[in-house]
């Protein structure tokens, strides 16, 4: 097995790495993604748009819902895959930016998913706002080669464009809904409506083609909607639907309830973690209650609980009335990677540092952004700290032994103490915080987070789950774009959930 980024500097993909094979999937042009583009701007406005007006996914999700309904889906929704009662299954998440940091997870992709009988796509299937025409490149191409279906979950940015093209790639063609009555004039539904962006007319063709990549039987994945669940061997997946805001409707919520009961082991997907950077969001339901309140009920017997949406990973194993529930962040698997090294020293949920894990490490996070900030302001000299560096700082400032050691002589100066509180680096409880850069914003709209912005090391990953009928083995494996982490993915992380005694519906 291949070194991780925890045993050496080289196995987090630093130093003079060979590039990987990656490319070669590539289409020969890919578009750039900026956020600086007034176009991509404002044809991603409905998030905003549905803070200030009133947030419509929920009534707009019953009318497709019903559309599925009357299509013939299954009215509870659930995916029945017979499988052994040990079987595999991959997860990936917030995948579809098109460009380097996606097609550099494939490789190793289909290499550790030799053996599995599905894979899960959890949030933002396709950038920036879920169209048609784009998911050729951002779904069809890159996983041509994986031989199993594909299921998933939209993100806030398949929202974009009201699940339509969402709902034609993985719900069979549904026709989109009736459109709601006509608002009131000078209401907020009606300013909403006015400026509401609507998708454009697909181009059949460039779609059928794009279909042909994944058109084999075994590849194809019917699901009954946006949310689901997934009967297979001893456990229930499910999957659900979190919108534009991260929240879930009334209808959504009744159905969880329902699809929570009973004594088989159950792990949640959902688009928006329950955990995540050291912080609790339950996850409301319109109505009352949170999904959280749904997982943690012992009668519901949830086992590990992984969101998408934030772009690398993170484990909280949470003590919940004398078990263990694992939650997940597992958004890393293609879109620009959001920093690790701004999660302050973890204390949530009984968790603490010696239980918390994450990819990129935050000495490995904070020495990719120094870098990103320094070729982006012209500053290297200022900001370009090395991994080791970070890797120390990163340590002092939240009064931790560093997961790689930094190595002899390494030194934490005043420079570096600069940079990393610049760039937004966590700290104790009990240090308050001084200025920092608010990164993750001042990155994603400033410096057009696209791949075409850096070189690897990417530090993606996506996960691999082996089903037992006793246990859950979840692995996270790196993806680098480096040639040495393609040929070996290596495994940044490892628990075995233990399954309670469990017995069909």
């Amino acid at each position: 097995m291949s070194d991780s980024s925890r045993d050496t500097a080289q196995g987090a993909g630093w130093g003079a790495a060979r590039p990987g094979t990656y490319r070669r999937l590539m289409p020969d042009h890919v578009e750039q993604l900026s956020w600086l583009k007034p176009r991509i701007l404002w044809a991603a406005r409905n998030g905003v748009l549905a803070s200030w007006f009133g947030d419509p996914t929920g009534r707009t999700r019953a009318r497709w819902v019903a559309r599925r309904a009357a299509a013939g889906a299954p009215a509870d929704k659930v995916i029945r895959r017979d499988v052994p009662e040990s079987f595999s299954f991959m997860v990936i998440g917030d995948t579809g930016e098109g460009g380097e940091s996606q097609y550099a997870v494939v490789p190793g992709f289909l290499r550790a998913s030799r053996g599995t009988d599905f894979a899960v796509l959890a949030s933002d299937v396709v950038y920036p706002v879920g169209s048609a025409d784009d998911y050729g490149d951002k779904f069809f191409r890159p996983y041509q080669d994986y031989p199993g279906p594909i299921y998933a979950i939209p993100g806030n940015h398949d929202w974009y464009e009201d699940l339509g093209a969402f709902m034609r790639v993985f719900c069979a063609d549904t026709p989109p809904p009736d459109p709601e009555p006509r608002p009131r004039p000078l209401t907020r539904a009606w300013w909403r409506s006015l400026l509401w962006h609507r998708a454009r007319p697909a181009d059949e063709q460039r779609l059928a083609a794009a279909r042909a990549l994944r058109s084999a039987p075994g590849q194809r994945a019917e699901q009954p909607g946006p949310y689901w669940a997934i009967d297979a061997g001893p456990v229930r997946i499910v999957g659900i639907d979190t919108g534009l805001l991260g929240t879930v409707d009334a209808e959504q919520g009744a159905w969880l309830r329902e699809m929570s009961r009973g004594p088989r082991p159950k792990i949640l997907v959902t688009g928006s973690p329950l955990y995540v950077d050291g912080e609790h969001h339950p996850c409301p339901i319109e109505g009352g209650g949170t999904v959280d309140d749904i997982v943690r009920d012992p009668e519901h017997h949830y086992v590990a609980a992984i969101g998408g949406d934030i772009h690398n990973y993170q484990r909280y194993p949470v003590r919940v009335d004398g078990r263990t529930i694992q939650y997940v962040v597992a958004g890393g698997s293609g879109a620009f990677t959001h920093a690790t090294h701004t999660i302050p020293r973890v204390s949530v949920g009984g968790v603490t540092e010696r239980e918390f894990r994450c990819y990129p490490l935050r000495g490995d996070s904070l020495a990719f952004y120094s870098r990103l900030y320094g070729r982006r302001l012209r500053l290297r000299r200022l900001f370009r700290l090395t991994e080791a560096e970070a890797a120390a700082v990163v340590a002092e400032r939240l009064g931790i032994e560093p997961a790689r050691a930094p190595g002899p002589g390494t030194r934490v100066t005043r420079r570096t103490r600069l940079v990393a509180g610049l760039l937004g680096t966590g700290r104790r409880p009990d240090r308050p915080a001084r200025f920092r850069l608010p990164v993750r914003k001042l990155y994603t709209r400033l410096f057009s987070p696209s791949s075409a912005t850096y070189s690897p090391p990417f530090f993606k990953c996506f996960l691999r789950l082996d089903v037992t009928a006793r246990a859950v083995r979840l692995r996270c494996f790196a993806a680098t774009g480096n040639l040495a982490q393609e040929l070996d993915p290596p495994v940044e992380d490892e628990v075995l959930i233990p399954l309670p005694a469990a017995r069909a519906d």
